[in-house]
């Protein structure tokens, strides 16, 4: 048998390392570590811990020191995609749960590099439309969009039957839901078979008890975007998300909703993990919205000092437009200083071919 000029059979291309520092690593999911580090192998993140430790264990590595945290990429878990839409990246955004309402704004995540979902939007008045040429092309969309990531739907019909139907696609399809309530009730997307934990859905308005305790039981994700939203959300019993809507940066607004210390550490969970959770990506290997061995190497870096007591109220009062860095995929994505050196790395499983910073 031949082969290529060049090539072993079996090989591949190794996985480059890297390592990251920062007076304080801010896992979410774990305690923070003051004076911490992540390694980073490829696309994902392979151990989280103190930077003398990580240091110790990869003494050929040069590692990146930053200023401040280390945080997970941060999720806009609600944001209308246009093209004109602003960088969310600049914010410490990795994964959006984008609305698009035609195939050209569905291209924006993918374009832009982020991780996600595209919820394509179905807007379908009346049931009759919907037979007629609707489902058609929503299906076609579906199999035909433009875009290497997750893909959604966005049930926001008016119409019942429409809404039941888009609610049995996302199943047959395997695809999550997003839902706006508007001036309809809660049980009225309950009814229709949208409220599951497949489903997150984003609201312009306060929720009654009742609506809580349902979107409770259901184990739908919901998406703050203003202080009127979130009242009675902030108890820790519902799960959140932040979603700025229109773009921007999800840390300023989840500082908006914050009128007590209690509410700091919630809300800048909300704005990772409960993010990740709103998206479906919050668990197994790539899991984002926390640091952990097998996530997906999604990370911030916020010029802001903190330690292990005040880190979660540190970065979501003083980390709004400090951010300094933004991975995705274990990539630099946005830097403030493009100047910067890059990082040094070394390709895995072969220790003497070091590349300084």
């Amino acid at each position: 048998m031949s082969t290529r000029a060049g090539r072993t059979i079996g090989t591949r291309a190794r996985a480059v390392v890297s390592i990251h520092c920062a007076p304080l690593v801010l896992p979410v999911a774990s305690p923070p570590v003051r004076d911490g580090a992540i390694v980073v192998r490829g696309d994902r993140i392979v151990r989280v811990g103190p930077r003398a430790e990580i240091e110790a264990a990869h003494p050929l590595l040069s590692p990146v020191h930053w200023p401040g945290m280390i945080v997970p990429g941060l999720i806009d878990a609600h944001l209308r995609l246009e093209r004109t839409s602003p960088p969310a990246s600049v914010h410490g955004v990795t994964a959006v749960g984008g609305i698009a309402a035609d195939l050209d704004a569905a291209s924006t995540l993918g374009e832009a590099g982020l991780d996600g979902v595209t919820y394509l939007e179905t807007r379908c008045e009346d049931e009759e439309r919907w037979e007629d040429e609707g489902r058609d092309r929503l299906i076609t969309a579906i199999r035909e969009v433009d875009h290497p990531g997750v893909i959604g739907i966005a049930a926001h019909s008016p119409d019942p039957l429409v809404m039941e139907d888009l609610a049995v696609l996302s199943r047959t399809f395997g695809l999550r839901l997003h839902a706006e309530p508007g001036r309809r009730p809660i049980a009225f997307l309950d009814e229709v078979g949208v409220l599951t934990a497949g489903c997150h859905i984003a609201i312009s308005g306060p929720l009654d008890e009742a609506d809580r305790k349902l979107l409770k039981v259901r184990g739908t994700v919901i998406a703050i975007s203003s202080p009127f939203a979130a009242e009675g959300l902030l108890d820790g019993e519902s799960a959140i998300a932040v979603g700025t809507r229109t773009g921007g940066d999800p840390l300023s607004v989840a500082r908006a909703l914050s009128h007590a210390p209690d509410h700091d550490r919630l809300l800048v969970e909300a704005v990772t993990l409960g993010g990740a959770r709103a998206l479906g990506m919050d668990e197994g290997p790539g899991r984002l919205g926390s640091l952990g061995r097998g996530g997906r190497a999604d990370f911030a870096v916020f010029a802001v000092e903190a330690g292990e007591r005040d880190a979660y109220t540190a970065l979501l009062h003083e980390g709004p437009g400090r951010c300094v860095a933004t991975f995705v995929g274990g990539r630099a994505h946005w830097r403030l200083d493009e100047s910067a050196n890059a990082p040094g790395t070394v390709n895995s499983g072969d220790a003497k071919s070091r590349r300084p910073a």
